[in-house]
């Protein structure tokens, strides 16, 4: 991913204040050099301060093919030098309104003498002049800009300009991922269907449709040894419990070697799935052994979605993307008692986020699916969440959030992930609230609060987002 950077100034300055051109260049530098710290590759156009220079610059970042700019305001610059460069771009700009220091030395700068010194230390702190009329600008130009306003030093300033670095990461990789999508959606399950080109076309994501029978083809070809090694992954990432027949964590196994080897051959960056198959056919006996390697991917960033929800396989991938995990789940009861909500599924799962260690257990039937096999039981590690869902309407897709709580407390044992969660609203209101939005009953969980950075990624994907209980 790569982002843009370029100071703005106005050239009639530089011969009239004696060092102030250096002195800027240099606040931009440090502000390179930070983001570099972050990751990512920094693109460079220097300071616009006419409107040749706007051109320049223009040009070389196009040519860079960066996916957000960041405008440095050095010191009052005229709007007509800046409008040229986001015009040609067609991505969204940031405005850094950030000032060298918390606030200006008025003795230093009121003892100085009237040969422009005093001048030119003020125009070195003059970044909020130009930010009215780039917005007002813009405004009227139909440019997509957020602002920053803060001063060098200032942490909250550099969190601001993370959480952006980092939903531009997360725009990028939706831009360039592969999402798979094998069997069909789980019937009669009307709010899980998507349209997937609005979808594709929203997020940039693209859809490889996949076959049962390549995943067959695949897993016929397994060797024992192939199996052997994926038990032995089984029991380090997972709690094998001594119900787990031999035979079903066997097939289990030789199911998620072949799900590896797919995901690897059609470069899948996230698979949305669902399967039922003739009673006792092959199709029936991959689908009911799937959950546990579908798991294991999951917690190595390749997240799986159960009963075919497209849309909240995208939301999982944002969380994994942003560092947070992303756990499939939806909603399983209330506790009125204590004031929480239960989520759960009966997987796949994110291993990762577990408070302890995950538990692979049998179960006699897959409630409302065929057959039997092995399934995950966990809950999600107690802390700060975050909860979202990829919400489609009558005006194409959103995003909707909340930020709450994994507490402790009873959960139910019964082969599934299953956590209580606690909002800043009352659970009644916000099982409500979170409905009303319109998303479907699958979410994707997260752990730690990351809503700033999700409001980010929906300013770049260009779509609306609802927070409940904000």
């Amino acid at each position: 991913m790569k982002a843009g950077l370029f100071g703005i100034g106005l050239d009639t300055y530089w011969p009239q204040f004696k060092g102030l051109l250096p002195r800027l260049e240099g606040y931009r530098q440090q502000i390179k050099v930070r983001m570099e710290e972050m990751g990512i590759q920094i693109v460079d156009a220097g300071m616009v301060d006419n409107p040749d220079r706007a051109r320049q610059a223009a040009g070389y970042l196009k040519e860079e093919k960066i996916d957000i700019a960041f405008l440095y305001i050095s010191t009052y610059a005229l709007s007509s030098t800046v409008l040229p460069v986001a015009q040609q771009l067609k991505v969204p700009v940031i405005l850094l309104n950030i000032q060298p220091v918390a606030a200006i030395d008025y003795e230093k700068l009121n003892r100085m003498d009237d040969r422009g010194d005093m001048t030119g230390e003020w125009l070195a702190h003059c970044q909020a002049c130009s930010v009215p009329e780039i917005a007002c600008v813009f405004n009227r130009s139909g440019i997509r800009y957020d602002i920053i306003s803060g001063y060098l030093t200032e942490d909250e300033t550099w969190n601001e300009i993370r959480e952006w670095i980092e939903a531009a990461k997360v725009f990028h990789s939706l831009n360039h991922s592969r999402m798979g999508i094998m069997g069909h959606y789980y019937g009669g399950m009307l709010d899980v269907y998507t349209d997937l080109t609005e979808l594709a076309a929203t997020f940039g994501t693209h859809i490889e449709m996949i076959e049962m029978c390549e995943l067959k083809a695949i897993r016929d070809a397994v060797t024992p040894g192939e199996v052997d090694r994926k038990i032995s992954e089984f029991t380090t990432a997972f709690d094998v419990i001594p119900e787990c027949e031999a035979t079903e964590v066997e097939r289990a196994a030789r199911t998620s070697v072949a799900l590896d080897r797919l995901v690897e051959a059609r470069r899948i960056d996230a698979l949305a799935y669902y399967y039922e198959g003739y009673n006792g056919n092959d199709y029936e006996n991959i689908v009911t052994s799937i959950i546990a390697g579908n798991t294991l991917l999951t917690g190595k960033g390749i997240p799986v979605a159960g009963e075919c929800e497209v849309k909240n396989v995208l939301a999982m991938k944002i969380m994994a993307a942003l560092g947070a995990g992303g756990s499939f789940s939806e909603f399983y009861a209330m506790d009125f008692t204590d004031d929480v909500v239960l989520l759960g599924h009966d997987g796949p799962a994110h291993f990762n986020m577990a408070e302890e260690r995950v538990k692979l257990v049998p179960l006699s039937v897959y409630h409302g699916k065929p057959g039997k096999g092995l399934s995950i039981q966990m809950s999600v590690k107690q802390g700060p969440v975050t909860v979202l869902s990829v919400v489609e309407g009558k005006d194409g897709f959103s995003l909707l959030i909340a930020e709450g709580t994994s507490v402790a407390g009873p959960v139910l044992q019964i082969g599934n992930t299953n956590s209580r969660y606690r909002f800043t609203v009352p659970a009644k209101t916000f099982i409500d609230r979170w409905s009303k939005a319109g998303p479907s009953h699958h979410c994707a969980i997260g752990t730690g609060h990351i809503a700033g950075k999700v409001k980010k990624l929906a300013f770049l994907l260009n779509i609306p987002l609802k927070q409940i209980g904000s």
